[in-house]
């Protein structure tokens, strides 16, 4: 069912024109001036082409009856100077003519006239002509706005899709996949990829991997990733086992992806000491182990359903185990690859991909001409779905070269000093809400997840002064009746959607210990500030601020700090041994 268009606000049905009148001819341009105000236009008038482009640019009429010769600057010559003007502005022109001949006539349309009326003119003939480009005006302008509301729409979701992608990438390529031993290529056909690679180290310092092939393509297939990831970082480096994460990957899916969306996927665990691989496939192609000694390729059935169709009480964990040594190479790939087809539509396939194995003389060399391989066999018009690629190649337990993180009693301590600044301008105060993201972020802080509610309500707090007293410079006593309630909020939408200059920066800084820490919350924004030595003093003067909030903010932070005017606020978490 398609959604109706509404006509735009802008573009509103025009009852009466302004219309200009440029004739050399007294007569004339008094019988047509008399017409047209009977039919109730406002009408302005020029005695020939130059005081008409005069008159123009000073009335901006939308419509305009030019005379074809006129003394000075005939019509032909005027018409295309005041096109020019005009740009994309849609103004009818009309030749006002006693000519007959064909190609007079024509030539009234080639210097950029719409319409031509002959003399002596009709009044009903004029009023039809006069209407028809009404009409065309209004839809002229309909069209130009929506067409304007579409580009603004279309940008938008461009820059939508730009922070959603670097955020996807930090979430669904992060670990360790930048590791020496590792490459990887993820070749979209969209600004969102389907496919997914993730690689992590558990606390006992094993390497885990795993490549995803969720279904479709673009954004609908990406948004499986950001759970599945989320779920394989956090329990990988809890120390969880692979099946447990396979399981709570699987469950996670199940649970939240619609019927038909899956994740086909590989899991490979890698005991660089012990010199082992598990995996696990799930609806992936049969990738392998490459042995480059004896040119021999180990591969890895895909044995199980793909993530998310069932659920884990017939959910399947069960893992292969291989033994390698160092200089083995671990191959996975999405069937991008074998569906990747040329100009003549076939397929790149399994066998070429094997070939490519056989053929290679220097195993560092292999995942370069891997890649050759596919891109110089496809054709352009003929990608059609995501290409990705991995190798992990088997090192000595001392060549694992990653900064693995420090554990404690089996968990991650987390990261002990760290500091985070995000500024928000106008465009994203509009409409997107930081708080949860940030809170997100300082609930993988240790010990401090236990503190989450007071840490949010004061970063509420902090966030809403900032932007609606600072940015939108709206009084808190409005809010002081339920009519001033309901009213403030309706100016805080109302101001909200005007926002066009303004910022509010909130600042995070974390300095930890074995067993406790200091967080630092830090909100500054654009506005004036306000008279907050009064507050602090208690006597409720404040410029618009009502002191509740500074009250709240004491109540839970260790220490509460206003600088400069007024407009930035640092509070201070404590907790443990500090």
């Amino acid at each position: 069912m398609k959604t109706p268009v509404m006509p735009a606000e802008e573009a509103p049905p025009l009852a009466k024109a302004k219309i200009l009148i440029a004739d050399d001819s007294d007569t004339d341009r008094l019988v047509l001036q008399t017409i047209l105000k009977k039919q109730g236009h406002d009408v302005v008038v020029a005695s020939d082409g130059i005081e008409a482009i005069d008159v123009f640019k000073q009335e901006w009429p939308g419509i305009v009856l030019l005379d074809a010769l006129m003394p000075r600057m005939d019509g032909f010559e005027a018409a295309e100077i005041i096109k020019q003007l005009a740009g994309e502005e849609f103004i009818p022109l009309i030749f006002l003519t006693s000519l007959q001949e064909a190609d007079s006539l024509a030539r009234c349309l080639d210097a950029g006239g719409d319409d031509f009326l002959s003399k002596p003119y009709n009044s009903v003939i004029l009023k039809a002509k006069i209407n028809a480009f009404e009409r065309m005006r209004e839809m002229h302008h309909t069209l130009a706005h929506q067409r304007d509301e579409i580009y603004a729409h279309n940008n938008r979701l461009l820059r939508e899709q730009e922070v959603a992608k670097r955020v996807f990438d930090k979430v669904a390529h992060a670990g360790c996949l930048d590791a020496s031993n590792i490459q990887y290529a993820l070749s979209p056909i969209a600004v969102f990829n389907g496919d997914v690679a993730l690689a992590g180290v558990n606390p006992a310092g094993d390497l885990m991997v795993l490549l995803g092939d969720f279904t479709g393509h673009g954004l609908d297939a990406a948004i499986g990733a950001m759970p599945l990831a989320q779920s394989f970082y956090s329990m990988l480096e809890k120390g969880f086992s692979m099946q447990n994460i396979l399981r709570e990957i699987n469950l996670k899916l199940h649970e939240i992806l619609p019927v038909g969306v899956f994740c086909c996927a590989l899991v490979a665990e890698i005991d660089f000491k012990n010199r082992t691989v598990r995996t696990w496939n799930g609806g992936l192609p049969d990738c392998v182990i490459y042995r480059p000694r004896t040119q021999e390729l180990l591969r890895l059935v895909s044995r199980h359903v793909p993530l998310g169709i069932k659920a884990n009480v017939d959910f399947s964990d069960a893992v292969e185990t291989y033994e390698v040594e160092p200089g083995d190479r671990l191959y996975l790939w999405s069937d991008g690859i074998h569906e990747a087809a040329n100009e003549r539509d076939e397929m790149f396939g399994e066998q070429r991909l094997h070939e490519v194995f056989s053929r290679n003389q220097e195993p560092e060399k292999l995942f370069h001409e891997v890649n050759i391989a596919v891109n110089s066999f496809i054709s352009e018009d003929s990608v059609g779905d995501d290409i990705s690629l991995v190798e992990v190649e088997i090192v000595a337990p001392e060549d694992f070269n990653v900064d693995q993180p420090q554990f404690i009693g089996g968990q991650q301590a987390g990261p002990k000093d760290w500091s985070l600044q995000y500024e928000l301008r106008p465009e994203t105060l509009r409409d997107f809400d930081p708080l949860p993201m940030l809170l997100h972020v300082l609930m993988h802080v240790p010990f401090l997840r236990s503190f989450g509610g007071q840490i949010y309500t004061a970063m509420t707090e902090l966030y809403t002064n900032a932007l609606e007293h600072g940015v939108l410079k709206l009084a808190s006593e409005l809010k002081n009746s339920p009519e001033g309630f309901a009213g403030y909020y309706q100016e805080r939408e109302k101001r909200l959607q005007q926002l066009d200059q303004g910022w509010v920066v909130m600042a995070l800084d974390y300095k930890g210990t074995m067993t406790g820490g200091r967080l630092s919350v830090t909100v500054e924004d654009s506005g004036d500030g306000f008279d907050y030595h009064g507050l602090l003093a208690g006597n409720g003067s404040g410029q618009g601020y009502s002191g509740r909030g500074i009250t709240l903010l004491q109540s839970i932070c260790h220490s509460v700090e206003y600088l400069g005017s007024g407009n930035k606020v640092r509070v201070v978490f404590v907790w443990g041994d500090q």
